[in-house]
């Protein structure tokens, strides 16, 4: 069964077809009265009745629980995942948390071409907005969940460099956490050898809950589709020309919309991108083929245990998931959403500007022959209007996003004065040896519990 977001943007794209009949009345009306350089005149019938499937926004699906994950939605568990999210102590040098790549006054990105934790890593840090808009996780689709996929750069040795034992000490050391713990997840969590991973996957599901609630706003975009929506041709008009321009390039000569589609601007797939030219330092990125590799061999994955839906249901892409060459170096299509404040661009952070992104599309295997059509080129103006348009998709706050490190909530106000108690018994701290194989075949042991089934993962920044 297809996920409910993708059903939904097919269900957009059918109805932007079966509106192009009034669309057109109001085109013909429009260049009738002579407005020939107006918002509506540079736009054809299609090309209005195709802004109609870039919406509406906020997306509904953004607004459905992840069934893998029976803590998707609990404000408790956002609580948590908020206050672990700022916090560095999983980390054994104590100073890398989520928020040291995912930083809110960067879009929570980090405006640096590749990230770096604890050492550097090989991509680009993606922004944390919109996820729970997405089928697949990272560059490279090593996640099949947003909680998967959180796991991942907490026992990366690059990124937070933890262990299972460390993540557990976190309850051991604080009463408080440990009170908040116990009231999203019960009283499973105990201090016995077995339960380590559990409490892992349990902080990478909180962690999840809150990660979900990222959501870009409405943009001066949204309100020019919303106003064709409902037929309001006056408040259209108000949307700047040069952007109506771009937006014209976007659906057609640019070819963006094949990749850049729906609500989100993001078909949520993967695709061929072109290599990089000039930096000599980069290795090969399998990309795609990697992720499919590791997330396949994934413990952690929909089919596994810890999933708390119905695999039958939410694994079914995962299950049909196969090893294909020609997934090699495909990279999963990023949103647009706040695109103007999240430099630097594409997996690796080659182009600094979204100018040098656009030309890395021009420039890209499917730029240089698009489904047998002629050779995708743009001029400058084209380029500039492309822009105009692109930064009409940033909503009010920008790269400063919203947020609290310490909301006043029930949760923390009831676990405030929690007994040392609380905590959970410290008896049976050890350390462990898990294997996890990194980005570019690099291999790191770390701490693994004994009796838990091993298996390599490749890491891919969330």
């Amino acid at each position: 069964m297809m996920p409910r977001f993708i059903r939904m943007q097919r269900a957009a794209r059918a109805r932007w077809r079966a509106v192009g009949c009034w669309l057109l009345i109001a085109l013909l009306a429009v260049s009738v009265a002579g407005a020939s350089d107006t918002t509506l005149a540079v736009l054809s019938a299609a090309d209005l009745a195709k802004v109609i499937s870039f919406g509406p926004w906020p997306a509904p699906a953004a607004a459905t629980a992840d069934s893998s994950n029976r803590v998707s939605g609990n404000p408790d568990a956002i609580d948590l995942g908020r206050r672990l999210f700022f916090d560095p102590r999983m980390s054994p040098i104590g100073y890398v948390a989520c928020v040291s790549c995912h930083q809110p006054d960067r879009a929570w990105s980090d405006g640096k071409p590749r990230a770096h934790g604890v050492a550097d890593l090989m991509r680009n840090t993606i922004s944390l907005a919109n996820l729970r808009l997405q089928r697949w996780y990272g560059w490279g689709g090593t996640g099949d969940s947003l909680w998967q996929q959180s796991i991942r750069p907490i026992l990366d040795p690059r990124e937070v460099d933890s262990n299972l034992g460390q993540v557990r000490r976190l309850f051991v050391r604080d009463p408080e956490l440990a009170c908040a713990y116990r009231k999203v997840f019960g009283s499973g969590a105990t201090a016995a050898r077995s339960e380590d991973e559990t409490v892992l996957v349990n902080v990478a599901k909180a962690l999840a809950a809150f990660i979900e609630t990222l959501n870009t706003a409405r943009t001066p975009f949204d309100d020019f589709r919303d106003a064709l929506a409902r037929n309001d041709f006056t408040a259209a008009a108000r949307y700047p020309v040069a952007a109506a321009r771009g937006l014209r390039v976007f659906v057609n000569a640019g070819h963006c919309a094949d990749c850049h589609d729906g609500a989100n601007f993001s078909d949520g797939d993967f695709h061929a991108v072109a290599p990089p030219r000039r930096d000599v330092s980069l290795a090969p990125d399998a990309g795609q083929l990697e992720g499919i590799e590791s997330l396949r061999a994934s413990r952690f994955n929909l089919l596994g245990r810890y999933n708390d839906g119905d695999a039958a249901v939410n694994a079914s892409a995962t299950r049909q998931l196969r090893l294909d060459d020609r997934a090699r170096a495909r990279i999963r299509t990023p949103s647009l959403r706040n695109v103007a404040v999240t430099a630097p661009y594409l997996h690796d952070g080659r182009a600094a500007t979204l100018r040098e992104a656009i030309q890395h599309g021009i420039d890209s295997p499917g730029g240089a022959e698009h489904d047998g059509k002629q050779r995708r080129t743009l001029s400058a103006r084209e380029i500039d209007d492309l822009l105009a348009f692109l930064a009409t998709l940033t909503d009010h706050d920008g790269a400063l996003r919203p947020h609290s490190t310490a909301p006043d909530s029930p949760l923390w106000r009831q676990c405030a004065m929690a007994p040392a108690s609380l905590v959970l018994s410290d008896e049976h701290d050890r350390s462990h040896q898990i294997k996890l194989e990194a980005d570019q075949g690099l291999s790191r042991s770390l701490h693994r519990p004994v009796g838990i089934e091993s298996g390599s993962s490749t890491i891919d920044h969330p």
